[in-house]
């Protein structure tokens, strides 16, 4: 009990509590009446911005901060996300006022706010009166007070505490003029695996089957006896254990963050403006989350992720395809939430981003979609665990050396945002993900060097190194508009799955399957099948068996020679119109001469499947054959090493925005005249990039009837 607070009144505190979180977990009504009567200011078409943390610091120094950010030309700051024990210094004892004062300030030098909801670090008091909101490890080791994602997901209690802050927030912040959107939580990373919630995981289990003799028939537990009589036999378990209910504990996972999600969702509806998006900082291993991102998103307004390079330089390939994936969860524009001003704390070399590259890293992301970046952090900490990561001004509140590049990026940002104004990329081309054939494979690799993300790069490169834009989706997304569509690993497909990729080519698309695809079937089982699976009528071929390499098998046709490594599959025809693109060479006896790659025409369209992992070069050439049959449309001239085009389209505009992310100078020959948006010159045919350099062209328009 707490000292000076009798029983009766820690009773009232609960129940009053508890029934402000229950009005907040009400679904939201249709038609909230009445709309603020202030008029809201308008929000920039590109925004730049920075986390923000007033409750660190005295008060007398926000004003100086928030004019560095307007100096700078930032324009939103992220508020709240870790402030709970600010907000709520003792059980039921509320202080918003400060937070109040802080956001009038930024309305002052014009930055609008995104408050986060503080329930990725719950307050000392919260956990430590009440243990069963803390998460415990697959090893029984329950989490303490002291760092941040102690909290139990799964806890009722919890999402009860959860609803009463967000909904407080939300009840004093819904209609401010100058809050723009809501970030629930923070970076949704450890599940729990306390008893409580394998109890909520084996009555999940009973939802989605109905009766044990189903769950025993689809995980096939006759094998190793592993057969189930009562549903509370089932483990919780996140490796080692029977494929099936590995996949299923992932989709219970992922329901689990959804609701814990919708919680919040829910109290924040109940009293914000629709105007007020709300979204989720995925973190910066967008690629690895033991979550479905697209299911995640599936009830927010806005995709948003961390976007962060660690120990090194940019990836541009790498990091141009996280920023397609994020933007595919909901097929739109997104933001990058976080990403490192220069340099982070927690790589094992923590190096800096060299002069330009953070320029260049924000004008990728704005070049993929996003349409807003912001800074971790805007200041450094005097204390906790992140004193070392890299901030806009240093524990002084003076600028460090990054200041003056992102001061520059505010600025450019300015000058191109009513260019940008709603255009985005468009795509001939994409590429299909799964989180279920991810994480299929991630549970049987079968070979420990086969990297599932290097597979998508090794297929997303030679596409991007033409200048072509890609969609990167949910296998279950909507296809027509597409005329290339490949799918590096379709490890698990479904009946339905393969009737959606059927159609598509029959209506006259063209499907390229990779390597392991039709393997699995939805419940993480052999497709009685041989791979694809169900689509091996359509392909008029199978493989006949998989072989994980330990060396490189040479391999030749028509598209040219090289080799395979990691992984091959022999595959054979069935119909008299499946044709052999290439084969293999002299190898285990078992791959000699067989077919490596085959497609047939199907309906309007035509389907291919690659078995194999493939060199750069031969890849590069299958990319040609692909975007040739298909018909793919260039998007831009040839480019030189190192220099990237991104293509946003919209509003009668097409916008290019280029970068050289090489160590050189880059001249490149425009295929029309075009005017640089970010100088003041007139069209030009060509542009010179120096190291890290940017351009952003507009295309001129052509007269009516060209």
């Amino acid at each position: 009990m707490r000292k000076g607070r009798h029983p009766a009144c820690l009773l009232f505190h609960f129940a009053a509590r508890m029934f402000f979180a229950a009005a907040c977990l009400a679904v939201v009504a249709a038609g909230r009446t009445a709309a603020h009567a202030q008029e809201v200011p308008s929000v920039p078409d590109l925004l730049l911005g920075s986390a923000w943390y007033p409750e660190q610091w005295p008060e007398s120094r926000w004003d100086a901060d928030l004019a560095l950010m307007e100096a700078a030309h930032l324009n939103v700051v992220r508020v709240g996300e870790f402030a709970w024990s600010r907000m709520e210094p003792a059980e039921g004892q509320y202080d918003l006022d400060w937070l109040a004062r802080a956001i009038r300030l930024a309305e002052k030098h014009h930055i609008a706010v995104v408050i986060g909801t503080p329930t990725d670090a719950p307050p000392a008091w919260l956990t430590s009166k009440y243990p069963d909101t803390l998460r415990m490890d697959e090893n029984g080791h329950q989490a303490q007070h002291g760092g941040r994602r102690q909290f139990n997901y799964g806890s009722p209690r919890y999402r009860l505490f959860c609803a009463d802050i967000t909904g407080r927030l939300a009840q004093r912040f819904g209609h401010d003029t100058d809050v723009i959107g809501w970030q629930i939580g923070n970076e949704y990373t450890d599940e729990s695996f306390d008893p409580a919630t394998r109890a909520q995981f084996q009555q999940w289990l009973q939802r989605r089957y109905g009766t044990l003799d189903a769950l025993n028939q689809h995980w096939a537990t006759a094998y190793w006896s592993q057969t189930y009589d009562r549903w509370d036999e089932i483990p919780l378990v996140a490796t080692g254990g029977n494929p099936g209910l590995l996949l299923e504990h992932r989709h219970f996972v992922t329901d689990t963050w959804r609701s814990f999600q919708r919680v919040q969702i829910d109290a924040i509806r109940k009293w914000a403006d629709p105007r007020q998006f709300i979204t989720t900082n995925i973190g910066g291993l967008a690629w690895s989350d033991h979550f479905d991102h697209y299911e995640i998103t599936r009830d927010l307004d806005l995709a948003s992720w961390d976007d962060y390079v660690g120990q090194g330089q940019l990836d541009s390939i790498r990091n141009g395809a996280m920023h397609d994936f994020v933007r595919g969860w909901k097929r739109g524009p997104f933001w990058v939430m976080e990403t490192q001003p220069g340099s982070v704390n927690w790589a094992p070399i923590n190096t800096t981003l060299s002069r330009g590259e953070t320029r260049v890293m924000a004008w990728q992301a704005i070049g993929h979609g996003a349409n807003a970046v912001l800074y971790w952090q805007w200041r450094s900490a005097l204390n906790g665990q992140e004193q070392y990561h890299g901030t806009l001004v240093g524990p002084d509140g003076e600028p460090m050396p990054i200041y003056s590049e992102v001061s520059q990026i505010g600025s450019e940002f300015e000058r191109a945002a009513s260019a940008l104004r709603r255009t985005q990329p468009v795509a001939q081309v994409a590429i299909l993900e799964s989180y279920d054939s991810r994480w299929a494979i991630d549970f049987q690799p079968h070979n420990h060097n086969y990297d599932e993300l290097q597979v998508l790069l090794d297929w997303y490169r030679p596409l991007r190194e033409r200048g072509l834009t890609v969609d990167v989706l949910n296998a279950t997304a909507p296809l027509n508009d597409y005329k290339l569509v490949v799918a590096p690993g379709l490890n698990v497909l479904s009946p339905e799955l393969a009737t959606h990729l059927k159609a598509y080519v029959e209506q006259g698309g063209h499907l390229v399957l990779g390597p392991r695809s039709g393997m699995k079937d939805e419940y993480d089982s052999l497709n009685p099948q041989r791979q694809p699976g169900p689509l091996v009528p359509a392909l008029g071929g199978r493989v006949e068996q998989y072989y994980a390499l330990d060396g490189a098998v040479p391999v030749s046709g028509a598209l040219g020679s090289g080799a395979a490594t990691i992984w091959a599959e022999q595959l054979s025809t069935q119909a008299s119109d499946a044709r052999v693109l290439l084969r293999f060479g002299k190898s285990n006896g078992w791959l000699d001469d067989q077919p490596a790659m085959i497609t047939r025409p199907l309906g309007k369209g035509t389907v291919t499947y690659l078995g194999a992992i493939l060199d750069d070069l031969l890849m590069q050439n299958v990319t040609t054959w692909m975007i040739d049959g298909a018909r793919v449309q260039p998007e831009f001239v040839a480019l030189p090493e190192d220099v990237e085009v991104c293509r946003r389209v919209g509003s009668g505009r097409t916008i290019y925005i280029l970068l050289n992310h090489g160590a050189q100078p880059a001249s490149i020959t425009l295929p029309a005249p075009m005017r640089d948006l970010l100088v003041d010159h007139p069209p030009q045919t060509s542009v010179t990039l120096a190291s890290q350099g940017v351009a952003l062209l507009e295309e001129q328009a052509q007269p009516a009837g060209r």
